[in-house]
Protein backbone atom coordinates (compact mmCIF):
# COMPACT_ATOMS: atom_id res chain seq x y z
CA UNK A 1 0.00 0.00 0.00
CA UNK A 2 1.07 3.56 -0.71
CA UNK A 3 2.13 4.67 2.77
CA UNK A 4 2.36 8.42 2.08
CA UNK A 5 -0.99 8.63 0.32
CA UNK A 6 -2.68 6.66 3.10
CA UNK A 7 -1.16 8.95 5.75
CA UNK A 8 -2.44 12.06 3.94
CA UNK A 9 -5.93 10.54 3.80
CA UNK A 10 -5.88 9.79 7.53
CA UNK A 11 -4.69 13.31 8.37
CA UNK A 12 -7.62 14.74 6.41
CA UNK A 13 -10.42 12.39 7.58
CA UNK A 14 -9.30 11.89 11.16
CA UNK A 15 -9.34 9.11 13.70
CA UNK A 16 -12.76 7.75 12.68
CA UNK A 17 -11.31 6.60 9.33
CA UNK A 18 -8.37 5.00 11.12
CA UNK A 19 -10.79 3.00 13.31
CA UNK A 20 -12.74 1.81 10.28
CA UNK A 21 -9.51 0.86 8.47
CA UNK A 22 -8.39 -1.33 11.36
CA UNK A 23 -11.73 -3.16 11.24
CA UNK A 24 -11.96 -3.62 7.46
CA UNK A 25 -8.26 -4.28 6.70
CA UNK A 26 -7.41 -6.41 9.75
CA UNK A 27 -6.47 -9.41 7.61
CA UNK A 28 -4.57 -7.41 5.00
CA UNK A 29 -0.79 -7.98 5.52
CA UNK A 30 0.07 -4.81 3.58
CA UNK A 31 -2.02 -2.71 5.95
CA UNK A 32 -0.55 -4.44 9.00
CA UNK A 33 2.93 -3.54 7.70
CA UNK A 34 2.17 0.21 7.59
CA UNK A 35 -0.03 0.25 10.73
CA UNK A 36 2.75 1.30 13.18
CA UNK A 37 3.55 4.39 11.10
CA UNK A 38 -0.12 5.32 10.66
CA UNK A 39 -0.79 5.20 14.40
CA UNK A 40 1.74 8.03 14.85
CA UNK A 41 -0.08 10.35 12.44
CA UNK A 42 -1.62 13.56 13.78
CA UNK A 43 -5.17 14.29 12.68
CA UNK A 44 -6.22 17.72 11.47
CA UNK A 45 -9.86 17.46 10.50
CA UNK A 46 -10.87 20.92 11.72
CA UNK A 47 -14.50 21.97 11.55
CA UNK A 48 -15.35 20.03 8.39
CA UNK A 49 -18.53 17.91 8.59
CA UNK A 50 -18.27 14.18 9.24
CA UNK A 51 -18.77 11.89 6.18
CA UNK A 52 -19.26 8.31 7.38
CA UNK A 53 -20.26 6.93 3.96
CA UNK A 54 -17.06 8.19 2.31
CA UNK A 55 -14.95 6.89 5.18
CA UNK A 56 -16.66 3.50 5.02
CA UNK A 57 -16.00 3.31 1.26
CA UNK A 58 -12.31 4.22 1.73
CA UNK A 59 -11.92 1.66 4.51
CA UNK A 60 -13.45 -1.17 2.47
CA UNK A 61 -11.58 -0.35 -0.75
CA UNK A 62 -8.26 0.68 0.84
CA UNK A 63 -6.38 -2.31 -0.57
CA UNK A 64 -7.43 -1.21 -4.09
CA UNK A 65 -7.31 2.58 -3.66
CA UNK A 66 -3.83 2.68 -2.14
CA UNK A 67 -2.31 -0.11 -4.21
CA UNK A 68 1.03 0.97 -5.77
CA UNK A 69 0.13 -0.95 -8.97
CA UNK A 70 -2.90 1.26 -9.65
CA UNK A 71 -1.25 2.61 -12.73
CA UNK A 72 -0.61 -0.36 -14.99
CA UNK A 73 1.08 1.58 -17.81
CA UNK A 74 3.44 4.52 -18.18
CA UNK A 75 1.53 7.67 -19.14
CA UNK A 76 2.60 9.55 -22.23
CA UNK A 77 4.25 12.93 -21.98
CA UNK A 78 1.89 15.83 -22.51
CA UNK A 79 1.88 16.89 -26.14
CA UNK A 80 0.94 20.13 -27.83
CA UNK A 81 -2.49 20.27 -29.45
CA UNK A 82 -2.46 18.77 -32.93
CA UNK A 83 -3.99 20.08 -36.14
CA UNK A 84 -7.77 19.95 -36.24
CA UNK A 85 -7.75 17.47 -39.14
CA UNK A 86 -5.41 15.11 -37.27
CA UNK A 87 -6.53 15.42 -33.64
CA UNK A 88 -6.39 11.94 -32.03
CA UNK A 89 -9.21 12.75 -29.61
CA UNK A 90 -11.90 15.41 -29.29
CA UNK A 91 -10.38 18.69 -28.12
CA UNK A 92 -13.20 20.53 -26.35
CA UNK A 93 -13.59 24.07 -24.99
CA UNK A 94 -12.95 24.48 -21.25
CA UNK A 95 -15.88 23.14 -19.25
CA UNK A 96 -16.59 26.50 -17.58
CA UNK A 97 -17.80 27.79 -20.97
CA UNK A 98 -20.91 25.67 -20.43
CA UNK A 99 -21.24 26.51 -16.71
CA UNK A 100 -22.76 29.54 -14.99
CA UNK A 101 -19.78 30.71 -12.98
CA UNK A 102 -19.35 34.26 -11.73
CA UNK A 103 -16.61 36.59 -12.94
CA UNK A 104 -14.99 36.79 -9.48
CA UNK A 105 -15.00 33.04 -8.96
CA UNK A 106 -13.38 32.33 -12.34
CA UNK A 107 -10.77 35.04 -11.80
CA UNK A 108 -9.80 33.77 -8.35
CA UNK A 109 -9.58 30.20 -9.63
CA UNK A 110 -7.20 31.12 -12.47
CA UNK A 111 -4.83 32.85 -10.04
CA UNK A 112 -5.09 29.85 -7.74
CA UNK A 113 -4.42 27.17 -10.40
CA UNK A 114 -1.96 28.91 -12.74
CA UNK A 115 1.58 27.60 -12.29
CA UNK A 116 5.07 28.58 -13.45
CA UNK A 117 5.90 26.92 -16.76
CA UNK A 118 2.33 27.04 -18.11
CA UNK A 119 1.83 28.64 -21.53
CA UNK A 120 -0.47 31.59 -22.20
CA UNK A 121 -1.45 33.47 -25.35
CA UNK A 122 -2.09 37.20 -25.30
CA UNK A 123 -2.31 40.32 -27.47
CA UNK A 124 0.12 43.24 -27.04
CA UNK A 125 -1.76 46.32 -25.79
CA UNK A 126 1.14 48.55 -24.75
CA UNK A 127 4.89 48.75 -25.42
CA UNK A 128 7.26 50.54 -23.03
CA UNK A 129 11.03 50.90 -22.94
CA UNK A 130 11.31 48.13 -20.32
CA UNK A 131 8.97 45.62 -22.07
CA UNK A 132 5.43 45.15 -23.32
CA UNK A 133 2.06 44.35 -21.74
CA UNK A 134 -0.30 41.58 -22.84
CA UNK A 135 -4.02 41.07 -22.54
CA UNK A 136 -4.33 37.33 -21.97
CA UNK A 137 -6.70 35.48 -24.31
CA UNK A 138 -6.33 31.78 -23.52
CA UNK A 139 -4.11 29.02 -22.20
CA UNK A 140 -1.97 27.13 -24.72
CA UNK A 141 -0.31 24.40 -22.68
CA UNK A 142 -0.80 22.73 -19.34
CA UNK A 143 -3.87 24.28 -17.72
CA UNK A 144 -6.92 24.95 -19.95
CA UNK A 145 -9.25 27.71 -18.78
CA UNK A 146 -11.63 30.23 -20.34
CA UNK A 147 -9.89 33.52 -19.50
CA UNK A 148 -10.61 35.87 -22.42
CA UNK A 149 -13.19 38.05 -20.65
CA UNK A 150 -11.41 38.04 -17.27
CA UNK A 151 -9.33 41.14 -18.18
CA UNK A 152 -6.07 39.50 -17.17
CA UNK A 153 -2.88 41.42 -17.93
CA UNK A 154 0.73 40.21 -18.00
CA UNK A 155 4.13 41.87 -18.39
CA UNK A 156 6.96 40.59 -20.57
CA UNK A 157 10.17 42.33 -19.46
CA UNK A 158 12.79 43.20 -22.07
CA UNK A 159 15.30 40.84 -20.48
CA UNK A 160 12.84 37.95 -21.04
CA UNK A 161 12.95 38.49 -24.82
CA UNK A 162 15.58 36.34 -26.62
CA UNK A 163 18.47 38.24 -28.19
CA UNK A 164 18.68 38.31 -32.00
CA UNK A 165 22.46 38.68 -32.02
CA UNK A 166 22.41 42.27 -33.29
CA UNK A 167 22.58 45.48 -31.26
CA UNK A 168 19.04 46.53 -32.19
CA UNK A 169 16.39 47.06 -29.56
CA UNK A 170 14.50 43.71 -29.26
CA UNK A 171 11.25 45.62 -28.77
CA UNK A 172 11.52 46.90 -32.36
CA UNK A 173 10.39 43.45 -33.55
CA UNK A 174 7.00 43.80 -31.80
CA UNK A 175 4.03 46.06 -32.33
CA UNK A 176 0.67 46.62 -30.71
CA UNK A 177 -1.86 43.96 -31.71
CA UNK A 178 0.64 41.11 -32.16
CA UNK A 179 -0.39 37.72 -30.81
CA UNK A 180 2.27 36.41 -28.42
CA UNK A 181 2.73 32.91 -27.01
CA UNK A 182 4.79 32.96 -23.82
CA UNK A 183 5.55 30.97 -20.70
CA UNK A 184 4.52 31.99 -17.20
CA UNK A 185 7.65 33.27 -15.46
CA UNK A 186 6.19 34.39 -12.12
CA UNK A 187 2.81 34.79 -10.39
CA UNK A 188 1.97 37.16 -7.56
CA UNK A 189 -1.36 35.77 -6.36
CA UNK A 190 -1.78 38.40 -3.66
CA UNK A 191 -1.35 41.42 -5.95
CA UNK A 192 -2.68 39.48 -9.00
CA UNK A 193 0.33 40.10 -11.24
CA UNK A 194 1.61 37.75 -13.92
CA UNK A 195 5.02 37.90 -15.60
CA UNK A 196 5.64 36.02 -18.86
CA UNK A 197 8.82 35.14 -20.70
CA UNK A 198 9.73 34.25 -24.29
CA UNK A 199 12.75 32.19 -23.17
CA UNK A 200 12.37 28.43 -23.72
CA UNK A 201 14.02 27.76 -20.35
CA UNK A 202 10.97 29.06 -18.47
CA UNK A 203 8.74 26.20 -19.71
CA UNK A 204 8.03 23.01 -17.82
CA UNK A 205 9.79 19.89 -19.18
CA UNK A 206 6.58 18.51 -20.71
CA UNK A 207 6.10 21.69 -22.80
CA UNK A 208 9.72 22.36 -23.79
CA UNK A 209 9.11 21.63 -27.50
CA UNK A 210 6.54 24.42 -27.96
CA UNK A 211 7.97 27.51 -29.68
CA UNK A 212 7.41 30.88 -28.02
CA UNK A 213 7.07 34.28 -29.67
CA UNK A 214 4.81 35.91 -32.26
CA UNK A 215 2.11 33.62 -33.70
CA UNK A 216 -0.66 33.92 -36.29
CA UNK A 217 -4.39 33.45 -35.76
CA UNK A 218 -4.13 30.01 -37.40
CA UNK A 219 -1.76 28.96 -34.61
CA UNK A 220 -4.23 29.70 -31.83
CA UNK A 221 -5.26 26.63 -29.79
CA UNK A 222 -8.19 24.61 -31.10
CA UNK A 223 -10.04 24.73 -27.79
CA UNK A 224 -9.94 28.55 -27.89
CA UNK A 225 -11.53 28.81 -31.34
CA UNK A 226 -14.22 26.31 -30.33
CA UNK A 227 -14.92 28.21 -27.10
CA UNK A 228 -15.44 31.38 -29.17
CA UNK A 229 -18.00 29.65 -31.38
CA UNK A 230 -19.73 28.19 -28.31
CA UNK A 231 -19.89 31.61 -26.62
CA UNK A 232 -21.25 33.27 -29.77
CA UNK A 233 -24.14 30.80 -30.15
CA UNK A 234 -26.24 30.07 -27.06
CA UNK A 235 -27.78 27.05 -28.78
CA UNK A 236 -24.42 25.29 -28.92
CA UNK A 237 -24.20 22.43 -26.45
CA UNK A 238 -21.33 20.31 -25.25
CA UNK A 239 -22.74 17.24 -27.04
CA UNK A 240 -23.14 19.01 -30.41
CA UNK A 241 -19.58 20.34 -30.35
CA UNK A 242 -18.29 16.93 -29.29
CA UNK A 243 -20.06 15.11 -32.13
CA UNK A 244 -18.59 17.53 -34.71
CA UNK A 245 -14.97 16.97 -33.57
CA UNK A 246 -12.77 14.85 -35.84
CA UNK A 247 -11.16 13.14 -32.86
CA UNK A 248 -14.53 11.94 -31.61
CA UNK A 249 -14.84 9.78 -34.76
CA UNK A 250 -11.42 8.17 -34.23
CA UNK A 251 -12.01 4.39 -33.76
CA UNK A 252 -8.88 4.11 -31.59
CA UNK A 253 -9.73 7.02 -29.30
CA UNK A 254 -10.37 4.81 -26.23
CA UNK A 255 -7.02 3.02 -26.55
CA UNK A 256 -5.26 6.37 -27.10
CA UNK A 257 -6.78 8.00 -24.01
CA UNK A 258 -6.13 4.94 -21.82
CA UNK A 259 -2.48 5.01 -22.83
CA UNK A 260 -2.30 8.78 -22.33
CA UNK A 261 -3.48 8.60 -18.70
CA UNK A 262 -1.46 5.43 -17.97
CA UNK A 263 -4.15 2.75 -17.77
CA UNK A 264 -3.66 -0.60 -19.49
CA UNK A 265 -6.61 -1.88 -21.51
CA UNK A 266 -5.74 -5.50 -20.66
CA UNK A 267 -5.44 -4.91 -16.88
CA UNK A 268 -7.89 -2.08 -16.12
CA UNK A 269 -8.25 -0.99 -12.48
CA UNK A 270 -11.69 -1.18 -10.92
CA UNK A 271 -13.29 -0.53 -7.54
CA UNK A 272 -15.51 -3.60 -8.00
CA UNK A 273 -13.84 -6.71 -6.68
CA UNK A 274 -15.80 -8.86 -9.10
CA UNK A 275 -14.09 -7.05 -11.98
CA UNK A 276 -10.56 -7.26 -10.62
CA UNK A 277 -8.51 -8.54 -13.55
CA UNK A 278 -6.35 -10.79 -11.37
CA UNK A 279 -9.39 -13.03 -10.82
CA UNK A 280 -9.93 -13.59 -14.57
CA UNK A 281 -8.28 -16.36 -16.57
CA UNK A 282 -6.31 -15.50 -19.70
CA UNK A 283 -8.86 -17.39 -21.81
CA UNK A 284 -11.60 -15.00 -20.66
CA UNK A 285 -10.06 -11.91 -22.28
CA UNK A 286 -11.31 -10.64 -25.63
CA UNK A 287 -8.05 -11.37 -27.46
CA UNK A 288 -8.14 -15.06 -26.54
CA UNK A 289 -11.85 -15.35 -27.32
CA UNK A 290 -11.20 -13.72 -30.70
CA UNK A 291 -8.47 -16.26 -31.42
CA UNK A 292 -10.87 -19.10 -30.66
CA UNK A 293 -13.51 -17.60 -32.93
CA UNK A 294 -11.00 -17.16 -35.75
CA UNK A 295 -9.82 -20.75 -35.38
CA UNK A 296 -13.42 -22.00 -35.53
CA UNK A 297 -14.23 -19.99 -38.66
CA UNK A 298 -10.99 -21.04 -40.32
CA UNK A 299 -11.74 -24.70 -39.59
CA UNK A 300 -15.08 -24.37 -41.39
CA UNK A 301 -13.25 -23.08 -44.47
CA UNK A 302 -10.77 -25.97 -44.26
CA UNK A 303 -13.61 -28.50 -44.19
CA UNK A 304 -15.16 -26.89 -47.26
CA UNK A 305 -11.76 -26.94 -49.01
CA UNK A 306 -11.25 -30.64 -48.24
CA UNK A 307 -14.67 -31.36 -49.72
CA UNK A 308 -13.74 -29.46 -52.91
CA UNK A 309 -10.44 -31.34 -53.07
CA UNK A 310 -12.14 -34.74 -52.85
CA UNK A 311 -14.41 -33.85 -55.79
CA UNK A 312 -11.47 -32.63 -57.90
CA UNK A 313 -12.24 -28.90 -57.63
CA UNK A 314 -8.67 -27.89 -56.79
CA UNK A 315 -9.08 -24.17 -57.51
CA UNK A 316 -12.06 -23.88 -55.15
CA UNK A 317 -10.17 -25.88 -52.54
CA UNK A 318 -7.18 -23.52 -52.76
CA UNK A 319 -9.48 -20.50 -52.37
CA UNK A 320 -11.00 -21.97 -49.22
CA UNK A 321 -7.57 -22.74 -47.73
CA UNK A 322 -6.36 -19.19 -48.45
CA UNK A 323 -9.54 -17.78 -46.90
CA UNK A 324 -8.95 -19.87 -43.78
CA UNK A 325 -5.38 -18.58 -43.49
CA UNK A 326 -6.57 -14.99 -43.93
CA UNK A 327 -8.84 -15.47 -40.93
CA UNK A 328 -6.27 -17.38 -38.85
CA UNK A 329 -2.70 -17.17 -40.27
CA UNK A 330 -1.42 -19.87 -37.89
CA UNK A 331 -4.19 -22.40 -38.49
CA UNK A 332 -2.37 -25.75 -38.61
CA UNK A 333 -5.09 -27.68 -40.47
CA UNK A 334 -5.28 -25.06 -43.21
CA UNK A 335 -1.49 -25.06 -43.65
CA UNK A 336 -1.34 -28.87 -43.86
CA UNK A 337 -4.25 -29.06 -46.31
CA UNK A 338 -2.82 -26.35 -48.56
CA UNK A 339 0.61 -27.98 -48.43
CA UNK A 340 -0.89 -31.30 -49.53
CA UNK A 341 -2.61 -29.55 -52.44
CA UNK A 342 0.67 -27.87 -53.44
CA UNK A 343 2.43 -31.25 -53.35
CA UNK A 344 -0.21 -32.84 -55.59
CA UNK A 345 0.17 -30.00 -58.09
CA UNK A 346 3.97 -30.40 -58.12
CA UNK A 347 4.85 -27.23 -56.19
CA UNK A 348 7.19 -29.08 -53.84
CA UNK A 349 8.93 -26.05 -52.31
CA UNK A 350 5.63 -24.30 -51.45
CA UNK A 351 4.37 -27.54 -49.89
CA UNK A 352 7.53 -27.84 -47.77
CA UNK A 353 7.18 -24.24 -46.49
CA UNK A 354 3.53 -24.82 -45.48
CA UNK A 355 4.35 -28.07 -43.67
CA UNK A 356 7.25 -26.37 -41.85
CA UNK A 357 4.99 -23.51 -40.69
CA UNK A 358 2.44 -26.05 -39.46
CA UNK A 359 5.10 -27.93 -37.47
CA UNK A 360 6.44 -24.65 -36.08
CA UNK A 361 2.97 -23.89 -34.68
CA UNK A 362 2.23 -27.46 -33.58
CA UNK A 363 5.41 -29.63 -33.44
CA UNK A 364 3.45 -32.83 -32.68
CA UNK A 365 1.02 -32.65 -35.59
CA UNK A 366 0.99 -36.16 -37.07
CA UNK A 367 -0.15 -35.35 -40.63
CA UNK A 368 2.25 -32.41 -40.90
CA UNK A 369 5.20 -34.68 -40.01
CA UNK A 370 4.04 -37.42 -42.36
CA UNK A 371 3.46 -35.16 -45.37
CA UNK A 372 6.65 -33.18 -44.80
CA UNK A 373 8.66 -36.41 -44.69
CA UNK A 374 7.16 -37.59 -47.99
CA UNK A 375 7.69 -34.20 -49.62
CA UNK A 376 11.34 -34.06 -48.53
CA UNK A 377 11.95 -37.50 -50.07
CA UNK A 378 10.31 -36.38 -53.32
CA UNK A 379 12.43 -33.22 -53.40
CA UNK A 380 15.56 -35.29 -52.73
CA UNK A 381 14.81 -37.48 -55.78
CA UNK A 382 14.52 -34.36 -57.92
CA UNK A 383 17.92 -33.19 -56.69
CA UNK A 384 19.41 -36.63 -57.42
CA UNK A 385 18.34 -36.28 -61.03
CA UNK A 386 20.11 -32.91 -61.09
CA UNK A 387 23.24 -34.64 -59.63
CA UNK A 388 23.07 -32.55 -56.44
CA UNK A 389 23.81 -35.54 -54.26
CA UNK A 390 24.96 -33.77 -51.10
CA UNK A 391 21.83 -31.58 -50.90
CA UNK A 392 19.62 -34.60 -51.55
CA UNK A 393 21.39 -36.53 -48.78
CA UNK A 394 20.63 -33.68 -46.34
CA UNK A 395 16.93 -33.80 -47.22
CA UNK A 396 16.84 -37.59 -46.75
CA UNK A 397 18.50 -37.27 -43.33
CA UNK A 398 15.99 -34.59 -42.35
CA UNK A 399 13.14 -36.86 -43.44
CA UNK A 400 14.61 -39.67 -41.34
CA UNK A 401 14.71 -37.45 -38.24
CA UNK A 402 11.04 -36.60 -38.75
CA UNK A 403 9.93 -40.21 -39.22
CA UNK A 404 12.50 -42.92 -38.51
CA UNK A 405 10.06 -45.66 -39.51
CA UNK A 406 9.57 -44.32 -43.04
CA UNK A 407 10.95 -47.07 -45.35
CA UNK A 408 11.17 -44.84 -48.42
CA UNK A 409 13.34 -42.26 -46.65
CA UNK A 410 15.50 -45.01 -45.17
CA UNK A 411 16.06 -46.69 -48.55
CA UNK A 412 16.73 -43.41 -50.34
CA UNK A 413 19.29 -42.38 -47.72
CA UNK A 414 21.00 -45.79 -47.95
CA UNK A 415 21.20 -45.66 -51.76
CA UNK A 416 22.50 -42.13 -51.96
CA UNK A 417 25.11 -42.84 -49.27
CA UNK A 418 26.42 -45.78 -51.31
CA UNK A 419 26.45 -43.66 -54.48
CA UNK A 420 28.42 -40.91 -52.78
CA UNK A 421 30.90 -43.43 -51.35
CA UNK A 422 31.39 -45.04 -54.80
CA UNK A 423 32.07 -41.68 -56.38
CA UNK A 424 34.57 -40.91 -53.62
CA UNK A 425 36.36 -44.24 -54.26
CA UNK A 426 36.51 -43.59 -58.01
CA UNK A 427 38.03 -40.19 -57.42
CA UNK A 428 40.62 -41.61 -55.08
CA UNK A 429 41.54 -44.31 -57.64
CA UNK A 430 41.92 -41.82 -60.48
CA UNK A 431 44.08 -39.60 -58.29
CA UNK A 432 46.26 -42.58 -57.37
CA UNK A 433 46.67 -43.54 -61.05
CA UNK A 434 47.69 -40.02 -61.96
CA UNK A 435 50.26 -40.01 -59.18
CA UNK A 436 51.70 -43.34 -60.41
CA UNK A 437 51.93 -42.05 -63.98
CA UNK A 438 53.68 -38.95 -62.74
CA UNK A 439 56.43 -40.94 -60.97
CA UNK A 440 57.01 -43.45 -63.88
CA UNK A 441 57.22 -41.12 -66.86
CA UNK A 442 56.92 -37.50 -67.75
CA UNK A 443 54.07 -35.76 -66.11
CA UNK A 444 51.11 -34.47 -67.98
CA UNK A 445 52.36 -30.92 -67.46
CA UNK A 446 55.65 -31.73 -69.14
CA UNK A 447 53.82 -33.42 -71.99
CA UNK A 448 51.72 -30.34 -72.40
CA UNK A 449 54.81 -28.13 -72.49
CA UNK A 450 56.35 -30.30 -75.23
CA UNK A 451 53.18 -30.17 -77.27
CA UNK A 452 53.07 -26.39 -76.94
CA UNK A 453 56.72 -26.06 -77.96
CA UNK A 454 56.12 -28.28 -80.98
CA UNK A 455 53.13 -26.21 -81.98
CA UNK A 456 55.18 -23.00 -81.68
CA UNK A 457 57.93 -24.49 -83.86
CA UNK A 458 55.42 -25.54 -86.52
CA UNK A 459 53.89 -22.07 -86.47
CA UNK A 460 57.30 -20.48 -87.07
CA UNK A 461 57.92 -22.82 -90.05
CA UNK A 462 54.60 -21.91 -91.54
CA UNK A 463 55.38 -18.23 -91.19
CA UNK A 464 58.73 -18.66 -92.99
CA UNK A 465 57.21 -20.65 -95.88
CA UNK A 466 54.49 -18.07 -96.35
CA UNK A 467 57.06 -15.23 -96.40
CA UNK A 468 59.27 -17.02 -99.04
CA UNK A 469 56.27 -17.78 -101.24
CA UNK A 470 55.20 -14.16 -101.10
CA UNK A 471 58.73 -12.93 -102.11
CA UNK A 472 59.12 -15.36 -105.16
CA UNK A 473 56.56 -13.68 -107.48
CA UNK A 474 58.14 -10.31 -106.83
CA UNK A 475 61.60 -11.67 -107.75
CA UNK A 476 60.25 -13.33 -110.88
CA UNK A 477 58.59 -10.11 -111.90
CA UNK A 478 61.82 -8.20 -111.29
CA UNK A 479 63.84 -10.78 -113.23
CA UNK A 480 61.38 -10.71 -116.09
CA UNK A 481 61.52 -6.96 -116.13
CA UNK A 482 65.31 -7.04 -116.04
CA UNK A 483 65.42 -9.66 -118.81
CA UNK A 484 63.04 -7.67 -120.95
CA UNK A 485 65.10 -4.55 -120.40
CA UNK A 486 68.33 -6.40 -121.28
CA UNK A 487 66.78 -7.87 -124.43
CA UNK A 488 65.58 -4.47 -125.51
CA UNK A 489 69.05 -3.00 -124.90
CA UNK A 490 70.57 -5.80 -126.94
CA UNK A 491 68.25 -5.07 -129.81
CA UNK A 492 69.15 -1.44 -129.69
CA UNK A 493 72.89 -2.26 -129.70
CA UNK A 494 72.41 -4.60 -132.68
CA UNK A 495 70.57 -1.91 -134.60
CA UNK A 496 73.30 0.54 -133.79
CA UNK A 497 75.92 -1.93 -134.96
CA UNK A 498 73.99 -2.52 -138.19
CA UNK A 499 73.75 1.22 -138.74
CA UNK A 500 77.45 1.57 -138.07
CA UNK A 501 78.23 -1.26 -140.48
CA UNK A 502 76.01 0.24 -143.15
CA UNK A 503 77.57 3.63 -142.68
CA UNK A 504 81.04 2.17 -142.76
CA UNK A 505 80.27 0.10 -145.90
CA UNK A 506 78.81 3.19 -147.58
CA UNK A 507 81.89 5.13 -146.76
CA UNK A 508 84.08 2.36 -148.12
CA UNK A 509 81.95 2.15 -151.26
CA UNK A 510 82.22 5.86 -151.76
CA UNK A 511 85.93 5.71 -151.16
CA UNK A 512 86.36 2.89 -153.63
CA UNK A 513 84.37 4.78 -156.22
CA UNK A 514 86.48 7.85 -155.65
CA UNK A 515 89.58 5.82 -155.85
CA UNK A 516 88.26 4.15 -158.93
CA UNK A 517 87.33 7.35 -160.60
CA UNK A 518 90.69 8.89 -159.57
CA UNK A 519 92.43 5.93 -160.87
CA UNK A 520 90.64 6.29 -164.13
CA UNK A 521 91.44 9.99 -164.41
CA UNK A 522 95.12 9.26 -164.00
Amino acid sequence: MDRDLLRQTLIHHGESLFTKLKCEQAENPDFQAVLPDLSKATYDRGDEPHSPLVEQFIARKADILFSPSWRTATPQEQEHEEEEAGEPYAIMPPVEVFMELSYEERRSMIYRDLEKGDIVVGRINNIREYGFFLTLLCMAGGLKRDIENLELSALCHIREIPSTGSHDDPLNYFQIGDLIRGGVKDIDRYQEKITVSLQQACLSPSLKDIKLGVITREELPIHYSRSLSAAADFNETYERILSRCHGYQNPSVVEYLLEKVGISDTRPPSMMRGLQCKLFQEDDFASEIRKKQSASWALKCVRAGVDHFKHGRHVDAMNEYNKALDIDPNNVEALVARGALYANKGSIMKAISDFELALKTCPDHRNAKKYLCQTLVERGKQLEEQEKLVTAEGLYRRARTLDESNPEAKEALHNITETIQKSIRLREETLAKEQVKGTSGPTSAEKLRKILKEEKRMKRKRKRSTSSSSSSPSSSSSSSSSSSSSSSSRRRSKKRKKKRRKSESGRKHRRSKAERWSYVWR
